[in-house]
């Protein structure tokens, strides 16, 4: 009785050891003996996933569940909802009324961010994405740090330097554009020095490694959970990604939904919500009212089949502005007046969401700023808001 814990930990240690045997063995066989389709980056792969899931579950193999643990489980989800007074079930995003249709971010979702070139796509993954991984759980760790939320940004498109640089100018509400080109005076720098001081204690971790595919960005989010823990991904975007079978890549329609069906898989996987950004198809632009629709998404319909949550940006301010009439007639003057109504605001539409309602939620937007926020009650358009 005495050494049982140390008995217990002896037989877990030889079980794990056995399974690394049987993995090893696996490998060994595969590597030899592999069919067309199983190609040495796959085989990689799938070595990758098994020691992840053997050193973070115990186990590396699937298999059926009771649905006595799954009631647990859900149970136990709605407990952690309901010590939040019931507000949220998932991680807070920091926009309310978005939060407040979603409860949040939920673990193993994987969430669309979808508009045209100009919407301000990037701008609203910056926003979460710092947001999230500047809370604080709540927790300590056995160390005697507080436990956060990590974060993991795959910039396909833009650079870490500029990614960083879109969220020192929020934060320190400088434009980024006079940050650039250094049009700024000496209280502003003092500004971004104090304001850069504090982003550095925050957990968010940039890859902004071009043409990756998604079995590479698979591994590297293994590594980062691994390494530093992971609660969120943001991929920016799903366009720029690239299958990893040749039968995929022959056809950019299978090459998608093979990159979709992955990140699904990734999301389940390690547990944590992914959001990833997509385009949309030009067929938005020749329609009169531009809102978009699921079917706007773009060279596949496995993107909306995958998502668990679909959410365009709508800005009509950025298409009235190409609207402007001469100066001096009474169009101009209506058009000042809807300018002035659309100014600064932005729509979130959610197009699909597998655990909730849809709707639109209204959010603000500083274009100088590249940042989205919450409008204050009082400046709701109620024919705008559903």
């Amino acid at each position: 009785v005495i050494n049982a814990n140390d008995y217990g930990q002896t037989v877990y240690d030889l079980a794990i050891r056995r399974t690394l045997i049987q993995i090893g063995e696996e490998m060994v066989s595969t590597a030899y003996d592999a069919d067309v389709e199983m190609t040495a980056p796959k085989q990689i792969e799938e070595a990758e996933k098994s020691l992840f899931d053997l050193a973070e579950k115990g186990r590396y193999d699937g298999g059926f569940m009771g649905f006595n643990e799954a009631l647990t489980e859900a149970i136990k989800m709605a407990g952690e909802a309901y010590q939040r007074d019931g507000r949220l079930s998932g991680i807070a995003t920091g926009l309310i009324d978005m939060d407040r249709q979603m409860g949040g971010l939920q673990k193993s979702d994987l969430v669309i961010i979808a508009g045209r070139p100009g919407m301000a796509k990037t701008s609203l993954a910056t926003t979460i994405g710092f947001h999230v991984a500047s809370q604080w759980q709540g927790e300590i760790t056995p160390d005697g740090h507080r436990k956060t939320v990590n974060g993991g940004f795959f910039s396909l498109e833009m650079s870490a330097e500029q990614l960083a640089t879109r969220i020192l100018s929020a934060q320190a509400e400088i434009s980024s554009a006079d940050i650039r080109r250094g049009n700024i005076h000496e209280s502003q720098f003092s500004r971004l020095v104090d304001v850069s001081n504090m982003l550095a204690q925050v957990p968010l971790y940039i890859d902004d490694t071009g043409g990756l595919s998604v079995a590479q960005l698979a591994a590297r989010a293994r590594r980062l959970k691994r390494q530093k823990g992971l609660d969120l991904i943001i991929i920016d975007y799903i366009q720029l990604l690239s299958g990893s079978s040749k039968r995929a890549s022959e056809n950019r329609v299978q090459e998608i939904t093979e990159i979709t069906t992955t990140l699904k898989a990734l999301a389940k996987e390690l547990d944590v919500p992914i959001i990833a950004l997509s385009q949309l198809s030009r067929q938005v632009e020749s329609r009169d009212d531009k809102r978009p629709q699921l079917s706007d998404l773009r060279e596949s319909g496995s993107i909306e089949q995958d998502a668990d949550v679909v959410l365009f940006i709508y800005r009509e301010e950025y298409y009235l502005k190409n609207k402007e009439p001469r100066e001096g007639t009474p169009e101009h003057i209506t058009w000042i007046g809807e300018m002035e109504k659309v100014h600064g605001r932005a729509e979130i539409i959610i197009g699909k969401q597998r655990h909730g309602p849809t709707g639109t939620v209204q959010l603000s937007f500083e274009g100088q700023y590249t940042r989205f926020g919450n409008l204050a009650p009082d400046q709701y358009l109620p024919e705008r808001y559903e």
